[in-house]
């Protein structure tokens, strides 16, 4: 396991997490992170589309249908795990669980990086799932924190009136939202970029392949350097999490891979290499998109939870840990 983590990328992760700790003056220029963020959306895009042109249709479809029931059934999952615990508030349960349905990008891409180092294939539909999963969790979670505004209103008893207006507010912040998460710049971005490498000639896409593969790894090794010392910017707050949402931080990740692995395996199809990709999909939490929207239109949850869960917890556990563990949950159920 631990030859499998001696992958350049893992070791920027850890490098950049490593100078946070020893307060080293290491900074990334302002937007650099954003950039690179654009270029490996835009390289994953083109090189799953350029793959989905040759692919099945049926099997696309059948991709984006549980793609949506992950996106959808995760947060279901972690709100009531979280609720049942009875150390967090409905609020802040609503906005965590809706990080935990949604993806992330990075583990994705140092997913993939995992692969190509062990030399192994996987399909491209997960690329499918990636778009497909940024969008669903945000209307769980706004959903589920107005279910828990109202209940919190009756039992504090609030006039039919202000209940009623209250309905209105939330319907109109969620038609806000539902718009802006939908046409969110990464889902945009992710989803032109697959439709252009599907519909490209192939001489045409064959110029660029030095763009989209050759150059590919160490521009994720750069992004993962800056998100390993944003993610050492947080281990101060974690005696704020506390240790319930800890273990939360790395059970419920480890519960997604496993939802995943099935799903990939025996619902999709898939062989090892993609059967992970949909475990690291299922078990990776949002720390883009997601924050935005919760803190727009959940003002009652604590941002220092949300995001030191998701970016301090989750994402660290995932690139160095998690990883492997679903390889290894992947190979016992293939047999590969």
């Amino acid at each position: 396991m631990l030859s499998n983590l001696l992958i350049p990328a893992v070791l920027f992760f850890a490098l950049g997490f490593f100078a946070k700790l020893i307060k080293s003056d290491l900074r990334f220029p302002p937007d650099l992170a954003k950039a690179l963020s654009i270029y490996l959306l835009v390289a994953i895009g083109l090189h799953g589309g350029y793959e989905l042109g040759k692919a099945d249709l049926l099997t696309a479809m059948n991709s984006v249908m549980w793609a949506l029931f992950l996106g959808f059934g995760m947060p279901l999952i972690g709100y009531a795990i979280l609720v049942f615990s009875k150390k967090v508030d409905p609020m802040n349960a609503a906005a965590i669980a809706a990080h935990y349905g949604s993806v992330s990008a990075g583990t994705f891409l140092t997913a993939v990086a995992y692969l190509d180092s062990l030399q192994i294939e996987y399909d491209s539909y997960p690329v499918i799932m990636l778009a497909v999963m940024e969008s669903p969790a945000i209307v769980v979670g706004l959903l589920l924190a107005a279910w828990s505004r109202r209940r919190l209103a009756q039992k504090q008893g609030a006039p039919q009136a202000e209940a009623g207006n209250g309905d209105e507010h939330d319907r109109n912040k969620l038609t806000h939202i539902l718009r802006e998460a939908f046409t969110n710049g990464s889902v945009v971005l992710l989803l032109g970029s697959m439709v252009i490498g599907a519909v490209a000639a192939p001489q045409s896409m064959a110029k660029i392949k030095p763009f989209i593969e050759d150059i590919f790894m160490g521009v994720l090794c750069l992004f993962l350097l800056e998100m390993g010392m944003e993610a050492a910017r947080r281990i101060g707050e974690f005696r704020r999490v506390g240790a319930v949402l800890i273990v939360f931080g790395v059970a419920m990740p480890v519960l997604g891979g496993m939802i995943g692995t099935l799903i990939g395996h025996e619902m999709l199809g898939f062989g090892v290499g993609g059967t992970l990709l949909v475990a690291v999909l299922a078990a990776s939490a949002s720390y883009i998109a997601v924050p935005p929207a919760m803190r727009l239109a959940v003002p009652e949850a604590s941002p220092s939870l949300y995001l030191t869960l998701s970016l301090g917890v989750t994402f660290p556990f995932n690139v160095v840990f998690g990883i492997p563990l679903y390889h290894m949950m992947v190979v016992m159920m293939v047999g590969a």
